[in-house]
């Protein structure tokens, strides 16, 4: 579907927005400290053609398959030339480059991002009725009616793991609770010679997915729930038994020796080839998982992938989310290439299918990632977006409460304490987010 390009009055508009607000926006990772003066734009062609920059956080994939489609693309559209940025800290640097115009023509949304803060980055796309006819998860890069990204890839949350140790430790049937997961990771840990969970402390970002998958709870409505909450982590709510799971791994000594040293990398091959057993991660992790067995001289068989150990009615539930969200930077010069390109990256790529992810596009199949899921009875769950005029409330409270739900700060923190390495215990650490959020939720509804 073509959607009508953005109109200059709407362009002129998330300008000025931009100057007005650029000085507040506390989550970018650095004091801002004013906006220099932009010089005229040259006037926009509706051809698809011309040079753009495209930001990436595959700094895999960039010198390979990208070069791929680079050439896919350009053969399609004469006359048009795409150039990749490959950035290793993705999220820490191009939130720093938010504060300039350089930043891409087309880029992955940072996660530092909060809703309100879209329109003074990234150019509409089109209203989240008319992009979701086409796209799944429009409305997870939604404010106010418009969509401001098109999901790289879609995912299922759950666990990647290793069949081989699973069943060498004499695991044979899924956990169905945490403390059933602890038990089958004691198991790992005393009949075999694997790491039973890694954490990928170091690299960080890996621990962000332990907050990821709210459909667990069996509610498509749970995050919008969640803004109404005072304790968060308490025994019975979502991160009450996700970070509650997590800290017991820790605290019983069933993770690596040494969080600080952790390597995402090598974590693929020590889970491929059976020196690790378990690490929660979405399911484009599996694919990844596999290569790494196939290229240490492991089997791509052994590779697994569980729900989460939690069931509601019986019932297995995983989230489907969409991963990273490609957005077009809103000073950009051809904001008209860059657009067909994130189209066609979504439609005609094959990037969803080959990470063994979920398409974007409503039509697209189940992967075979996912047939575990399919066999287990897993019901998927597709979160409700938040209300009209509440898009940013859940980041308010949490900006607030200084409390990174998607970042890995206080994950980190809490395992120190787990490990021993910070003072505290499972129940303060808990009491302290929970107080925290409480404080910030009644800040911000005052």
């Amino acid at each position: 579907m073509e959607l009508a390009p953005v109109n200059d009055d709407i362009k002129r508009e998330n300008h000025e927005m931009a100057m007005k607000h650029i000085a507040g926006l506390a989550v970018i990772a650095v004091a801002l400290t004013g906006c220099a003066a932009t010089p005229a734009e040259p006037e926009p062609s509706d051809e698809i053609t011309g040079e753009i920059t495209v930001l990436t956080n595959r700094t895999d994939l960039v010198d390979t398959l990208f070069q791929e489609y680079k050439a896919s693309f350009e053969a399609k559209y004469p006359g048009t030339e795409v150039n990749f940025e490959a950035i290793t800290d993705y999220d820490g640097e191009v939130s720093i480059r938010l504060n300039t115009d350089d930043y891409g023509d087309v880029l992955i949304v940072p996660n530092s991002v909060t809703p309100d803060q879209y329109p003074l980055f990234f150019e509409p796309l089109g209203t989240v009725d008319e992009l979701s006819q086409t796209y799944r998860f429009i409305p997870e890069t939604a404010y106010e009616g418009q969509g401001y990204g098109i999901a790289v890839v879609g995912n299922a949350g759950g666990i990647v793991y290793n069949k081989a140790v699973w069943e060498a430790a004499g695991v044979t049937e899924l956990p169905t609770t945490p403390d059933e997961f602890l038990e089958a990771l004691q198991a790992i840990d005393e009949n075999t010679d694997a790491i039973p969970y890694y954490t990928n402390y170091a690299d960080g970002w890996p621990l962000t997915n332990w907050g990821r998958n709210r459909g667990i709870m069996a509610d498509e409505s749970y995050s919008i729930n969640l803004t109404q909450l005072d304790s968060p982590w308490a025994d019975d709510e979502y991160y009450g038994i996700t970070d509650g799971l997590l800290y017991d791994i820790v605290a019983a000594g069933l993770s690596e020796p040494d969080p600080l040293t952790t390597n995402w990398e090598e974590s693929k091959t020590l889970l491929g080839t059976g020196q690790v057993a378990s690490m929660v991660l979405g399911s484009w992790a599996v694919s990844q998982m596999r290569a790494a067995a196939e290229t240490a001289g492991g089997s791509a068989d052994d590779i697994g992938y569980m729900p989460f150990p939690l069931q509601v009615d019986g019932t297995f539930h995983s989230t489907v989310f969409g991963d990273r969200k490609n957005a077009i930077n809103v000073n950009s010069d051809n904001k008209v290439t860059a657009r067909a390109w994130i189209e066609w990256f979504a439609s005609e790529s094959g990037f969803a299918q080959s990470q063994g992810g979920l398409s974007p596009l409503l039509e697209g199949e189940i992967p075979d990632t996912l047939d575990d899921f399919v066999a287990a009875g897993v019901e998927f769950i597709q979160l409700a977006p938040a209300p009209a005029g509440e898009e940013s409330l859940e980041s308010d409270i949490a900006n607030t409460a200084e409390i990174d739900l998607f970042g890995p700060i206080y994950r980190r923190q809490m395992i120190d304490v787990a490990r021993g390495a910070a003072d505290g215990d499972k129940e303060s650490f808990f009491a302290q987010l929970n107080q925290r959020w409480a404080d910030a939720r009644a800040q911000v509804s005052n």
